[in-house]
């Protein structure tokens, strides 16, 4: 079975514009994390939906599912996110193996909550690498030059930009090679995490790569909102 991860368990928004999390923010005339939502209920390979959320929204959650979705509703499960990204990820994996069991045919779809954009495109393509590949990352080209700075203050190196690559989301696995490299992760490993993908290349598993878009914008700042709600036609909320 596939299943999607949508992964909203921060609670403290960056943009300081407001006192919620920026996924429950407005982007048009629906939150963002409904935006996202509704990609994946459109999408004919994804059978399951789990939204891992911090504890103190998950009601809140729940309210906007019940007021904004009107397809597909049996098929969303909202489950309680953990301390970071991949510990959320992990209670959602935990969430789908009481619900349906462990098997080698399950596999998850992983995104970012406040990236609204997402393509159908986008979606296939991960569904199809991640049953060919067990692991896929969503990236784009890298346009601008990149600098290394070891110490911040001077260049330590410019790498080929035609190697370079932005990650996106979503990020996919098969569900049992996840968890079996996450369990064998120390804590410092652990610690050193910044995605998913990361606990592939650190037990160097290969991770294959899936043409993400330039308008899948991970709305962080308020110039990414800015951005997002101008792509809506919404208006900005000061």
């Amino acid at each position: 079975m596939i299943f999607g991860g949508i992964l909203a368990g921060g609670t403290g928004s960056r943009m300081n514009i407001s006192d919620m999390p920026k996924q429950f923010l407005n982007l048009g005339d629906k939150p963002i994390i409904i935006h996202t939502l509704e990609k994946f209920l459109v999408c004919p390979q994804i059978d399951y939906i789990y939204i891992g959320v911090h504890e103190n929204w998950l009601l809140h959650m729940e309210d906007l599912i019940e007021k904004y979705i009107k397809i597909k509703k049996e098929s969303i499960r909202v489950v309680a996110g953990g301390e970071d990204r991949n510990s959320t990820i992990m209670n959602i994996i935990a969430a789908i193996e009481k619900d349906f069991g462990e098997s080698d045919e399950n596999y998850i779809v992983t995104h970012d909550s406040v990236r609204p954009f997402i393509t159908a495109r986008i979606l296939k393509d991960n569904v199809d690498a991640v049953l060919k590949y067990k692991a896929c990352d969503t990236v784009v080209s890298a346009v601008d030059t990149i600098v290394m700075s070891e110490d911040g203050n001077v260049i330590s190196g410019i790498p080929d930009r035609k190697k370079m690559y932005q990650g996106q989301t979503p990020q996919s696995f098969q569900i049992n090679l996840l968890k079996a490299l996450y369990v064998k992760l120390s804590d410092e490993e652990k610690s050193i995490l910044t995605d998913a993908c990361k606990i592939c290349v650190v037990r160097q598993t290969p991770v294959y790569l899936v043409e993400g878009e330039n308008s899948n914008l991970k709305i962080t700042t308020v110039s990414d909102y800015k951005i997002a709600q101008a792509m809506v036609g919404g208006k900005y909320i000061d």
